[in-house]
């Protein structure tokens, strides 16, 4: 912590600067990159007339964005409704204030490291800055004056807390493997050689490669990348933006730099939870194997390129998703998050508490993702059917037939399918159709 100390204010000015500098540049880069990614995927051309491999085009349409006419609703509240986007776009730049680039180095003649500042709990500061981001969306639904952007705005609040829970006992477990929150002492924590120990033995075999906690801490990072989808409101989770039901949610009557704000911190809040995946799971700035094992590659200068290359890898892994999976229902989303990860996630901590402190630690937490697995196809993921009576079921007081009326109908609640009640179609069902003649009339 006190190399971050040492640095003077023109050299947090060149970071800061810096900083801004690259995730400006880098969210430009994103958006053509999805574009043109997803094209492929779809076998579309994407992007290709405006600059060299149509790379103009994304920059077109941000100053596009800045110019056009801005227009706010007749009853809207003026200050919340132009105070809500510098909320989340505050936000979204402020958690990339702790995370690592590289380690330490030397920047005209001041010993730092490739990082604007660190805390000791860098990590739990993440997730407070992300939360601030939530108070931009419901207060963008609630000034607006719009029946859609509230309820877009409510959509939005509920899945980015629940999915927040989730994320954050995914980042527990690290803590506890760690033994710090601080995001350079946890990847630093990352470089030592990985061992299997032999249980109830001495006996400790090199791997050769890095102890990445993606490796012992499988089921955290599983945990993490799918709370990471849901708290960025990215397909298959874009629940409240779903243009079928709610418009454009919560950027309902947002239109012009406001607009803009929630675009460019959309796009940083998906390269921000890929940074954090990346500094807490991945490594972060070092290198992957086995260039490790190379002197040369581990000259700090060269982790922010290794770090970069680990969070577009991950941003890829965003528009994989938004270009192959259709999107959940909200129940089923819902459910997902309060009924399943937030249980694994507590029943795992648990398991690395008991082990991270012994000897065992690297053979124990190699077979906590096969208990874990074991124990959600037992117990977890099944929605019982409820049985229905035989007697009630013939007598036919809650089978009915879904396509009665020419349409499928889903069942209503007291209602069972005849498939399930062990019935087949009614008497109505089976009675031969009419024959008709070649004139027309029936026979």
């Amino acid at each position: 912590m006190n190399v971050f100390m040492n640095d003077p204010w023109w050299l947090v000015l060149i970071k800061v600067v810096g900083l801004f500098v690259i995730l400006l540049v880098w969210t430009i880069f994103n958006v053509w990159y999805e574009r043109r990614l997803v094209g492929k995927m779809q076998h579309r051309l994407g992007p290709i007339m405006n600059g060299p491999l149509g790379l103009g085009q994304a920059l077109g349409d941000g100053l596009k964005a800045l110019v056009k006419e801005d227009f706010r609703p007749k009853h809207a509240d003026k200050w919340i409704f132009n105070l809500a986007p510098i909320l989340t776009a505050v936000a979204a730049f402020t958690c990339w204030t702790v995370i690592p680039f590289g380690g330490q180095v030397t920047m005209f003649g001041v010993e730092t490291r490739l990082q604007l500042t660190d805390l000791p709990v860098a990590a739990v500061f993440i997730l407070a800055s992300a939360s601030i981001g939530i108070y931009g969306i419901v207060l963008a639904g609630w000034a607006g004056n719009s029946t859609y952007s509230f309820l877009g705005s409510i959509r939005s609040t509920a899945q980015m807390i629940s999915y927040e829970i989730s994320m954050g006992l995914s980042m527990v477990a690290v803590f506890l493997m760690a033994g710090s929150m601080s995001t350079s002492e946890i990847v630093e924590s990352q470089g030592n050689a990985l061992q299997l120990v032999v249980p109830f033995t001495n006996i400790e075999i090199p791997l050769g490669i890095q102890g990445w906690y993606f490796l012992l801490l499988i089921p955290s990072f599983i945990i993490y990348a799918i709370a990471m989808v849901g708290e960025t409101n990215r397909a298959p989770f874009d629940l409240p933006e779903c243009e079928s039901e709610l418009v454009s949610g919560y950027l309902t009557e947002y239109s012009g730099f406001r607009y803009a704000l929630y675009f460019l911190a959309e796009y940083i809040n998906m390269a921000t939870v890929s940074a954090v995946c990346t500094t807490l799971f991945l490594g972060g700035y070092l290198p992957f194997w086995p260039l490790n094992n190379i002197e040369f590659f581990n000259n700090p200068w060269f982790g922010p390129i290794f770090f970069m290359i680990k969070v577009q890898l991950l941003i890829s892994v965003f528009v994989w998703l938004r270009g192959t999976l259709p999107r959940l229902r909200y129940d089923q989303f819902m459910s997902l998050g309060w009924k399943a990860l937030i249980e694994i996630s507590l029943i795992w901590i648990i398991v690395v508490a008991l082990v991270a402190n012994t000897e065992f630690r690297n053979a124990t937490l190699g077979l906590g993702l096969a208990l874990l697995i074991v124990l959600w196809w037992m117990f977890g993921g099944k929605n019982p059917v409820a049985e229905v009576p035989e007697e009630r079921a013939i007598e036919g007081e809650e089978v009915y037939d879904p396509f009665a009326g020419g349409y499928p109908v889903p069942p209503m609640p007291g209602q069972v399918l005849p498939e399930l009640a062990g019935v087949v179609r009614g008497p109505a069902q089976e009675e031969p159709a009419a024959e008709v003649t070649a004139e027309g009339k029936e026979a």
